[in-house]
């Protein structure tokens, strides 16, 4: 076992502070969700940083608005915005079909949490489908664009709640299980954690690194479904600023040139815990030797693989 990657900030920093000095000039980058939220704070941080940014969303009218503030903020006007909607394979596929240059930085942001009623996408369970299913046809779309970009890093936003459930590939969907709004959710981000162990290992001869994080609890609309801002102690609580910094570390630090296949948390490797405490939240900091295991890595692959056939 390679030893835990420590950092010298920690939960208090922010996306700012963990890359200062960092120049981005030229770095081709797509964000995922970069119209709300996290993603709005990481966009807005590696723009001062001068990344060139494509901010992949849903809305594009609210994606244009954000790039024109953050343009104004920043004076960094090469950000664009295209549509981007992860449970339908066609529109990832468009946007796949219309990149055409090398990229160096894929920031997985966008994610749904804690869908309160069992409802499908294409077939698939709606947090698995957006959180896991439409990153990974992206990441593997976008894959000979990375590899074109020599030392390219993909980032993926996961969630301490992957501790809360591993991939369980028998009944991935729910049909012979009472759906579990939580369950389902931790599901999803323990499959985005996997998938950052099978690409690690995948495309480690093409010069890609691809790890993933926990951001921690901020108040953003992803957490509507269970209370908001109201449902997270206010000593558990980050700023927008603070819950990108993770990202932007990964991202951009060189504290992690040729780090891959590890999970953050709090701008420090997580320690593996092999069960659940009783007193488990969402606030732990651990990651479940589950999400680590290459063998569920590797199953999880086929699974994604099959369902884009």
């Amino acid at each position: 076992m390679p030893p835990r990657i420590t950092t010298p900030f920690d939960a208090r920093s922010t996306a700012d502070e963990v890359s200062a000095g960092v120049d981005l000039t030229g770095r081709r980058t797509i964000v995922t969700g970069g119209a709300s939220g996290i993603g709005v704070a990481t966009t807005a941080t590696l723009a001062r940083r001068g990344a060139t940014i494509t901010i992949a969303v849903r809305n594009t009218e609210a994606g244009r608005e954000v790039a024109e503030r953050i343009t104004a903020e920043t004076g960094n006007d090469r950000i664009d915005v295209r549509e981007l909607e992860l449970t339908d394979p066609a529109s990832v596929r468009r946007f796949v079909d219309g990149w055409d240059e090398p990229l160096h930085l894929l920031i997985n942001n966008a994610g749904v949490m804690a869908i309160q009623d069992r409802t499908l996408a294409q077939r698939w369970e709606t947090q698995f489908a957006t959180n896991h299913l439409g990153h990974f046809a992206l990441a593997a779309g976008l894959h000979p664009f990375l590899a074109a970009a020599g030392g390219s890093r993909v980032v993926s936003v996961s969630s301490s709640a992957h501790l809360f459930s591993p991939v369980v590939f028998g009944d991935i969907n729910f049909a012979f299980r009472p759906y579990d709004a939580r369950l389902a959710y931790g599901q999803s981000k323990t499959a985005v954690i996997l998938f950052g162990v099978g690409a690690a290992r995948r495309w480690a001869d093409d010069g890609i690194t691809v790890n993933t994080l926990n951001p921690g609890a901020i108040p953003t609309p992803l957490q509507r479904h269970v209370g908001g801002a109201l449902a997270t102690p206010e000593d558990q609580q980050k700023t927008a600023e603070q819950g990108a910094a993770t990202t932007v570390l990964l991202a951009a630090s060189p504290l992690l040139e040729g780090v891959s296949g590890r999970y953050f948390n709090d701008n420090q490797e997580a320690e593996v815990t092999d069960h659940r405490p009783e007193d488990l939240t969402i606030f732990s900091t651990k990651v479940a030797d589950y999400a680590l295991d290459e063998d569920a890595a590797d199953q999880l692959w086929q699974v994604s693989q099959n369902a884009l056939s």
